[in-house]
């Protein structure tokens, strides 16, 4: 999927992110969450791409969607949840988890290497940290509303996606 991302900006933090052995190994061991959708080891990743996948076919739909910026945000929204979660003989909440939560957190990590990516200008920062941000809906955006046609698909794709797992693994009451 990362391989659809043609702006040079949002590929090479993807590419950054991507060959960051640490947190590919995160990613692929961390749940979605606790006790909803994808809760189970490698659940995470497996919302991931399948989040990413629905952007891909939204932007063959929409072809107005700027797709790197959506594809991007949908493989990224995430991404706080590598550091939402602690392992044991269960599934806990980390501190910053506890604190903060996993928005803030991807938040923060996209921010750490967000730098490091010269090609990847204020506006598309800006227009990729709205989408993480308001990824569970506008009310967590300071204007409580959508800015962008991408952050109301990703919104829409998200849902989509946990919801429609969430009732195959615990049914729909």
């Amino acid at each position: 999927l990362a391989g659809e991302v043609h702006d040079p900006g949002y590929k090479g933090l993807l590419d950054l992110l991507l060959g960051d052995a640490a947190l590919r190994a995160a990613w692929r061991r961390a749940p979605c969450t606790r006790g909803g959708h994808h809760s189970y080891l490698g659940g995470l990743l497996e919302h991931t791409v399948a989040v990413g996948t629905l952007a891909l076919e939204a932007g063959q739909l929409h072809p107005r969607l700027n797709t790197d910026l959506l594809i991007t945000a949908a493989l990224v929204h995430d991404l706080g949840k590598t550091e939402e979660f602690t392992f044991g003989a269960e599934i806990g909440i980390s501190e910053p988890g506890r604190l903060l939560g996993h928005v803030e957190l991807g938040l923060r990590l996209l921010d750490e290497r967000i730098t490091r990516i010269p090609a990847l200008d204020a506006d598309r920062r800006l227009a990729l940290g709205h989408c993480v941000l308001t990824h569970h809906g506008p009310e967590a955006a300071p204007t409580r509303r959508f800015g962008s046609p991408e952050a109301l698909a990703l919104y829409r794709l998200n849902a989509l996606d946990a919801s429609v797992k969430g009732a195959l693994e615990h049914g729909l009451g």
